[in-house]
Parts: structure tokens; sequence; C-alpha cells
């Protein structure tokens, strides 16, 4: 980040107890806070041992840096480390503020107290700090003095129970007529006798009420932007720190970062006009300011024009701005081209191949071409995003894993190379994505684990240890589902626990787990059979996400029978997953199509609907969705070749192909639905007929009986009490054919134990797969 605009020290002023010395030229101030640190420095110097020293000099940067703390602050900051050292800088404090202002005078007359083996040798941060104080202090008029020692004495005993009102002090005794004293300088004595509050001890993530030195305000924005940018969690909640920046600029309207930060806090909690307000006044400051001029010349005017512009563009993207964010895009390219800027060209490039995206445009060919002239100026960054931006595509249009492996293997050599951590993560979480989408669940686990447990190249600042971006977060979310995918729910709930710490709802990236929540507990309710709790969840999932919220709208319609209904809802999903291109989505509008034709034996109906989504599901790789196609398939085979030619062998045959996969990867309600399948074409080729009289093969019927044994394991998993009913009644009815009545009476008994539950007849097998 640039430094600090020096304007902002243009007002010489005192607010709460500050005492101004910038009017002189000096860019810093003393404060009681400064005064105390400077106590901390000359205990350490004179008093302190090399191994105490060497602990307490971790504390030092902060300490100059970070805004102002109280007394009982930095006094137990100051104990965390070196108890000793503590005690000695309350007793120097003690002696200044209970003592006459000519101890604080002698106090200053000490320094520098400097040496080559000390921290505070003159070209050291400390020495440069001392000299800072020194040379403001000596700039200040008598009656400045006087009122930094009673600041001093209001500081020390805002902490300690002695108030001010008991001090052996008569403002009388001293003239402050003196012509030194100027307008601004001047207070009411009722203003600096007022105790401070409690509430006005403000912690370190606390904003400050006074104005900021330059050191600590480069601290402070540079602090909150990294936590911005790793931990959002532990920056400044947006109210705060928007009222922070307010205090910034109110003394100085043209700090540029200022403005700035506030552009990304602003974006934070979605304000379209903050945040376009402060981006344009954060390039305008700049111009303003003539920093990039004094070194580039009069180019430095048009870059920051030309940077305004693609940063607008970016802007109206993240808020779904395409025509504005593509004549903002257009200004900056026609900008840099006048300016032969191919950095900027280059920036412009990528943004347009993803503006091109977000419209649902086929933007490879401008993707193919960011990514050479990426590679062609050596701008590592841009390319690596261009390849992953490829590999998104393909994966869509369905290109075969090793292909996009490959090209995620050649990439992240390129990050490890040199150091790009967050585009590693990326890569982790895409990675992730794609076995997810290719159903390849051990893997996309396997990699979100990996993602998870990498130790971050990022230097460790402020703090944080881990970054929490949206690669962890959409990790994280996989890991959920596919949890829940399996009924291990308990488990499901530590990770959204976890989730909620780390990304709480005020942040960017809650969408993501807060539709990733409502997603498992709609599933959980549908295979409970618990219609009534999954249609509220509708209304919250639609206004995060209206496409889901509407194909879960088509299920609830679905399962209570409202099939007029929920056939029109899958109708308009469908011709906006034409429009879109999304080929998952469209999947499974067609398997719930297809299910509801199966509702009115409309198997002939449905057998076309089912051979194209295979056919989409083979064509994109789509292993988890072709496998539960072909279970729809064979569903559909089994009841129709059954009811009209009598031959079911074909359907266990067809079951066969996409048993295996599912087994190994399906979730627990589809490898249920696969075993209860074939269950039911191993009656239908033995032979079996409730309540009729005929050969059966015996074997087979056994060998159903165990694949429902199989069946019961994985729905009692998921409390699936209707698809348990249903299990029992086939029991039954088995262990009566094949003579074991003990069983059947069992089986008999819980199915009514659970009819009795359920309360709602049972559909009949025709129905439902």
């Amino acid at each position: 980040m640039a430094s600090v605009h020096e304007s902002l020290y243009f007002n010489p002023m005192m607010t709460n107890g500050v005492v101004h010395a910038n009017v002189f030229g000096i860019k810093d101030w003393v404060t009681p806070y400064k005064i105390s640190v400077l106590a901390l420095l000359y205990e350490m110097t004179a008093k302190v041992s090399l191994p105490k020293r060497r602990r307490l000099n971790e504390l030092i940067l902060p300490l100059l840096q970070g805004p102002d703390l109280s007394f009982g602050q930095l006094v137990r900051t100051v104990e965390e480390y070196c108890p000793q050292t503590a005690s000695s800088v309350v007793l120097r404090l003690h002696d200044m503020a209970d003592g006459e202002l000519r101890d604080m005078e002698q106090f200053f007359s000490t320094l520098p107290f400097t040496a080559f083996d000390t921290e505070a040798y003159k070209t050291s941060v400390v020495g440069l700090f001392m000299r800072h104080m020194l040379l403001a202090y000596n700039k200040l008029s008598f009656s400045q003095v006087y009122k930094l020692y009673k600041s001093l004495q209001q500081y020390y005993h805002s902490h300690y129970a002695k108030p001010l009102s008991t001090l052996n002090f008569d403002g009388s005794d001293m003239d402050l007529t003196s012509t030194e004293d100027t307008v601004g300088d001047r207070m009411d004595k009722d203003e600096l006798d007022t105790p401070l509050h409690e509430s006005e001890l403000r912690s370190d993530n606390a904003p400050s009420k006074g104005p900021l030195s330059q050191k600590q305000a480069e601290y402070f924005l540079a602090r909150q932007a990294y936590l911005l940018k790793n931990d959002e969690n532990k920056a400044l909640k947006p109210a705060a720190l928007q009222e922070e920046l307010n205090n910034m600029l109110k003394f100085n309207p043209d700090f540029a970062e200022a403005h700035y930060l506030n552009y990304l806090n602003s974006m934070r909690v979605q304000d379209i006009f903050l945040s376009a307000h402060s981006l344009l006044h954060y390039f305008d400051r700049l111009i303003l300011s003539g920093n990039e001029g004094k070194s580039n010349g009069d180019e430095g005017y048009g870059r920051s024009l030309r940077y305004a512009a693609l940063n607008l563009a970016s802007l109206h993207c993240r808020f779904g701005h395409y025509q504005q964010a593509d004549l903002a895009l257009q200004e900056a390219i026609r900008i840099a081209q006048e300016s032969n800027d191919h950095v900027c060209l280059q920036h412009c490039l990528s943004w347009l191949y993803t503006l091109e995206q977000m419209k649902g445009s086929d933007s490879t060919v401008l993707t193919e071409d960011s990514v050479k002239m990426a590679a062609h100026f050596c701008l590592r960054y841009l390319a690596s995003l261009g390849i992953q931006s490829l590999v998104q595509q393909g994966a869509t249009q369905g290109k075969t894993a090793h292909k996009l492996m490959d090209a995620l293997k050649d990439t992240d050599i390129l990050h490890w190379k040199h150091s790009l951590s967050e585009l590693i993560e990326i890569s982790l979480a895409q990675t992730t994505s794609i076995w997810r989408m290719y159903g390849k669940s051990t893997m996309s686990a396997q990699q979100a684990q990996l993602l998870l447990n990498m130790s971050s190249l990022e230097p460790v600042n402020f703090g944080v240890h881990q970054n929490n971006t949206e690669a962890f977060a959409v990790a994280l979310c996989h890991l959920a589902e596919l949890h829940a995918e399996q009924g291990l729910y308990s488990a499901v709930s530590e990770i959204h626990q976890h989730l909620k710490t780390q990304f709480p709802p005020h942040t960017q990236h809650a969408k993501l787990w807060m539709l990733c929540d409502l997603k498992i507990q709609f599933d959980r309710h549908m295979n409970e059979g618990k219609y009534h709790l999954a249609e509220p969840l509708i209304v919250a999932m639609s206004a995060l996400d209206k496409t889901q919220g509407l194909y879960r709208k088509a299920l609830v319609l679905k399962a209570l029978n409202q099939s007029t209904e929920a056939y029109k809802v899958l109708q308009r999903l469908q011709v906006h997953c034409d429009k879109t291109k999304c080929t998952e989505l469209t999947i499974r509008v067609m398997l719930s199509t297809a299910e509801l034709h199966w509702e009115s034996s409309g198997f002939s109906t449905a057998l076309p609907l089912l051979l194209q989504a295979l056919a989409l599901a083979r064509q994109h790789h789509l292993q988890s969705l072709a496998s539960e196609t072909i279970l729809h398939l064979a569903f559909t085979q089994m009841l129709s070749l059954q009811l009209m030619l009598g031959v079911p062998e074909q359907a266990l045959n067809f079951l066969h192909e996409a048993i295996e996969p599912v087994l190994a990867h399906g979730s627990v309600m589809d490898k249920g639905r696969a075993l209860l399948l074939t269950a039911r074409c191993q009656m239908a080729v033995a032979g079996f007929k409730p309540n009729r009289q005929g050969h059966t093969d015996l074997k087979m019927l056994t060998l159903a009986v165990d694949t429902l044994n199989d069946a019961t394991t994985y729905f009692s998993k998921l409390n699936c009490t209707e698809r348990l009913r249903e299990i029992h009644h086939l029991q039954a009815q088995l262990y009566h054919a094949l003579g074991q009545k003990s069983q059947c009476n069992k089986s008999a008994m819980l199915f009514r134990l659970l009819d009795q539950e359920l309360q709602t007849p049972a559909l009949p097998v025709s129905m439902r797969l």
C-alpha cells in the first residue's frame, strides 16, 4: 500500500488530550501513550537484562505503529512479557503524573538515551521514534507543554483510582495568556478534568476517536486490508471500520488509501453506492496528490485513469451489472491502448473473458489468447488464472478428467515454484469440485483434506495462521455434503459450526455455507419423509440461489403428489437450463420428469428422457449421474418388461452395470435405492408373485432377502421410515414364501409399527424408485 499522504497532518489542533506538533512540519506528535512507550524503552535500555529485552522486543513494533492504548492496556501487555519492567514503567509514570511539570521536562532531557549495543541506536526504528518525539516536544509552546502534562495526569489516573480533583494543582497559578497559544490549541478546563469512561478504554480492535499519526494510520490500514483478505472474521466489524475511516477522512478528505479501504469495507455489506463512490474517490485522490506524477511524469495521471476504469468494471461485474461493466472495460482498453500499456491491456483481457463467462457466452478463445499474452509478458498470476478458467470451462463442456488434471498439474508446478499460495488454494479447491462433479467422492474428500492441512506460503501477520478465503469455504462445504451423503450428521454439524465461526454471516463467503446447510437440511427432511419441514426451507434457499430453490420446490410438489404443479416447475427449469447450459441440473430435471411419468404408468414416455439424460451424463463424464440414470432405466425396464413381456432378466443385467460405482462412490441413499431395486429385480427373476401359487426360485429369493437386509442397513442410517416400511413389507412376503414364520412375523410387526407411525398409505411399487 502506498504511503499515507502527508496532508493528513495539516490540522494543528488538540483532541482528547493529543497535542499536535505538526504545525511545525513534523509528521508526529506527543501523546501520553507515547510518553509511556518512551518510559518503557528507557527501562528496557537501562535496567533490563538481555534475555528479557529480547522478549520485550516482540512488543516494540506493534506498540510504535499501533493505535494508542489506555495505560491499563499497556501495563497488562507488558506484564505478559516482563512484570518487573511493567512495575518500573508504572513507577516512572507515577513520578511524572503525581509530581511536577519539571519531572516530565527532566524525563525528556534524558532523550535520546542511545548506545551502539541497544535497540535505541539512532538509525534504528526505536532511535528514529525517540528523535521524532524529542523534536516534537521541543517545538511545543509552554501552554502546549502544560496541556500535555495535564493530559498525562488524566491518562495515568484513568487507570489508577486517584481522581484529578484530588491533585494539588491550581490552574490559576499559571499564566495561559501567552500569545503562542493559538485558537486551535485552546481547550476548556472542564473538558480536561472529565475522567475517562470505561467505554472509552478501547481494545486493539476498537476504532480510535482521535486522529492517527502517519505510522499509526499506515499500520491500521495495512492490518485491516490484510485481515479483510485473509481472515475477515478478525477484522473490525463493518460498522466499526466505517466509523474509524470516517474519523480519518474527517481530518483529511484527500486520504486516498482510506477511501480504498472504505471501498473494500463497503463490498463486505454489498453496498453498491458507497463502494463505487469510495473507489472513484480513491483514484481521484491519487490523481490530485500527484504522487505518481512525481516519479513517472504525466504517465502517472493516465495510469490512474485506466486502472480506475478497470476497477470500476470489476466492481460492476461483482454486482452483476454486465452492461455497465462492459462500458467501463471498453474505456479502460481505450486508454490503455493510447498509452501502450500492455500490462493493463492484459488485465483488461482477463476481465473481458470473465465478463463473457458471467453472461453465459463461450469465452474459450478469449481465455486462450489471454493465457498466451500473459505468458509472453511474464504475468504468471494472470496466466495461471486463465488456465484455471479454461479447466473450469472444460469441466462444464465434457472434457475428460485426465486432461483437466494434467493442465492443473502444470499450473501447480508454476505456483509452487513462485510461491503463489493463493493460486495453490484455488487449484486444490477446483480439483475438489471437479472430482465431486465426476462422482469420485473419495478423490474429492482427499483433495479437500489436502487443502485444509496445507501450510500457507503467505507470511504470517497479525496472528493469522490460516487463510480464510473462498477456497477454504468451498472445500469445507464439499466435506460437509460428503459427510451428509454418508449419514454422518454429527460430523456435518461440527463442520458447519466451524464454518459459522470462520465465516460469520456478515462476511462475503458466508453465502456458500448457508446454501450448503439448507441443502443438507432439505435432503435430510426429504429422506425422512418430513415434507412439512422441508417446504419452508425453499424460501430461504431461493433467496440465495433461485434455481436451486425452484428445483427443490418441484421435488416437494412431486412428493406431495401434486404432479401437475411439479411438472410445470420442471418445464420452467428445463428451459432455464437449456439457456444457461447447466448440464448437471438438466439431467436431474430429466430424471424428476421421468419419475412423474411413472406415476401415470407412462413408461414409454419416460424412456426417451432417460436415454437422453444417460447420453448427456456419459458425454460429460458425470459418473454419479450416469449411475443414477441407469438405476432409473433399470427400474423402467423392470416394470415395463415385467408387465408387457415378462422378461425381467434384462433389467437385472442392466442394473449390474451401475451397481458397482454406486456402492463405491454413491451416497447412502443411492446405495439403499440401488440395493432395493436389485432385490425387486431378483424377486421378479425368481418368479415370485405374492399370494399366488407357482414355481419360484428359492435360491434367488434367499439372495433377495440378503439384498434387502443390506438395503435396510443403509436406510436406517438416514432414518428413511417410508423406505424401511416398504422393505419390511417385502421381507415379510419373502419369509412367508420361504416358510420362515418367525422371521415373517418379525418383519410384519416392524411393518405394522412403521405404518402406524407414518399414518400415510404406502405408494405402489410402480410409483417410486
